[in-house]
């Protein structure tokens, strides 16, 4: 039995209930795909002869749309996308927060009351404060309407299936089994536990992914891939197409399964897929793998529209395909064009920070720790000590404004009222002084090249909207936070 914690009250007050419903399709599939740019789609329209991604450019309502809040590559665009709402209401800044009480990052969606089913991850949507596509199904339609998630990872898969699905699952990546969580309930779909035990997944893992065409003919490979192509298994299930054919496979079964689609309820099937491939260091095309990726999405979209359109019928079916920003900016890119990216290290921040204070106020620790755009000062410290915080916190950001990289720094309740950080900051994902870079600036964990957070403040991404029958959209869509009213009628 599933248990919610939110509020039915919060829900139903986010719902906007004054929109109908009554004429929507019988089955809405709205996908999200990692890294899926529309440049890329317009650069290799002319290799799609057919398939899915052939049948949206020529049929589908299509427009790009901006995230009206700072982007971290993470889960706060598919919050965003889902809500329509910014992180600052739905509280999702990105994959992770800054805990206090042991000063480590942990999940956003961590969640110690449910366990995980398959896996060892605890997650749930408890943490997301805003309703999402599916909620409304769900607060208008109550159990007649069918909502499931199928995806990649754990935090998009539960942000995309919102509080009310019957059912959320995700891709374990050594075992290529569906997970889930038991906040979503006791036990897995059938049809996804059938998969788990079944033939199929072994056959997708013992697939070697090597190039579809003859190297030379795609648009940008690199001189190693010319010299001797590409080659992966398994091994990196979660960044190869069979991930993506196992997402939409299973996908399949489900509805056969469930009959979703085959009444007259609306219900709604959310899909992450992915563009990104091993090698990929950005979300631009650099790489004849990267476009490989891209072939063989256009074959499984091609094939879900295709199987779907037949079992439901095509005027019932509408298919949502949307981008989501992921690796950020390409640095080889910027290095050739003579900008080379910085890296601002935020852990050295925090450090040089908490040496300040104790010369100022003596040796102790004034500091928790520094992640991603934000120092967390020791407010217990502080309390005891009977300091003002906001002098501390003014104090701090005056201190980072000399960093190298920073073009400004605000205490938190500042940051609120900035126009840049308005939309993006909320108290979970941000400690007490917020700060932001200068362009090409990047920031990275300390002693390590790994990014600590992939940051883009102008992100683009495409919104394709496929539909059997005729619907009418609005011109001027530009903003993520619209999108959810789209697909709400």
């Amino acid at each position: 039995m599933r248990t919610h914690h939110l509020s039915l009250a919060i829900i139903i007050t986010s719902l906007q209930l004054s929109l109908g419903l009554s004429s929507a399709p019988r089955l809405t599939v709205a996908v999200v795909v990692d890294g899926m740019r529309q440049e890329t789609l317009d650069q290799l329209r002319p290799y799609w002869q057919q398939g899915g991604l052939r049948t949206l450019s020529e049929e589908a309502y299509q427009t790009t749309v901006q995230f009206p809040h700072i982007v971290y590559g993470g889960s706060e665009c598919v919050a965003t996308l889902m809500t329509g709402t910014t992180p600052s209401d739905h509280g999702i800044a990105a994959d992770t927060w800054f805990r206090r009480s042991d000063r480590t990052p942990h999940p956003i969606l961590e969640d110690s009351e449910v366990q995980g089913i398959g896996c060892d991850l605890q997650r749930s949507p408890r943490n997301l404060l805003a309703a999402t596509i599916g909620d409304v199904l769900r607060v208008r339609y109550g159990q007649r309407a069918q909502i499931y998630s199928l995806g990649l990872d754990a935090n998009t898969s539960i942000l995309m299936a919102g509080h009310a699905a019957d059912g959320c699952c995700w891709l374990e990546p050594e075992s290529a089994q569906w997970v889930s969580t038991s906040y979503y309930g006791d036990n897995i779909p059938k049809a996804l536990s059938d998969w788990n035990e079944g033939t199929r997944r072994q056959e997708l893992l013992l697939r070697t992914w090597t190039p579809r065409i003859d190297i030379d003919l795609y648009s940008a490979p690199t001189e190693q891939e010319r010299k001797k192509g590409f080659n992966y298994t398994t091994e990196q299930l979660l960044q190869t197409p069979m991930a993506n054919t196992m997402v939409i496979e299973a996908a399949l079964a489900l509805q056969r399964q469930t009959h979703m689609g085959e009444d007259n309820i609306p219900d709604l099937l959310c899909l992450n897929l992915t563009t990104r491939s091993p090698q990929a260091t950005s979300d631009q095309l650099g790489s004849a793998e990267q476009e490989d990726m891209y072939l063989w999405l256009n074959q499984d979209l091609g094939y879900l529209i295709d199987r779907l359109s037949h079992i439901v019928g095509v005027q019932n079916l509408r298919i949502v395909v949307m981008g989501r920003p992921l690796l950020g900016q390409n640095t080889e890119a910027l290095s050739a064009a003579r900008m080379p990216a910085q890296f601002f290290n935020v852990d050295r921040a925090a450090a040089l920070t908490g040496t300040y204070l104790m010369a100022l106020y003596g040796t102790e620790r004034w500091v928790d720790g520094g992640y991603g755009q934000s120092i967390y000062l020791n407010r217990t410290l502080i309390e005891q000590k009977h300091m003002s915080l906001p002098q501390l916190q003014q104090q701090v950001a005056a201190f980072l404004m000399d960093f190298e990289g920073v073009a400004a720094a605000f205490p938190f309740i500042e940051a609120v009222g900035s126009v840049a950080l308005a939309n993006t900051v909320n108290k979970r994902g941000f400690g007490d002084v917020v700060f932001t870079l200068q362009p090409h600036w990047l920031l990275k964990a300390n002693d390590t090249q790994v990014l600590d957070h992939v940051v883009d403040t102008d992100p683009v991404v495409p919104v394709l909207i496929w539909s059997g029958a005729y619907q009418a959209f609005p011109t001027g869509i530009t903003s993520a936070t619209q999108i959810k009213s789209l697909l709400i009628e």
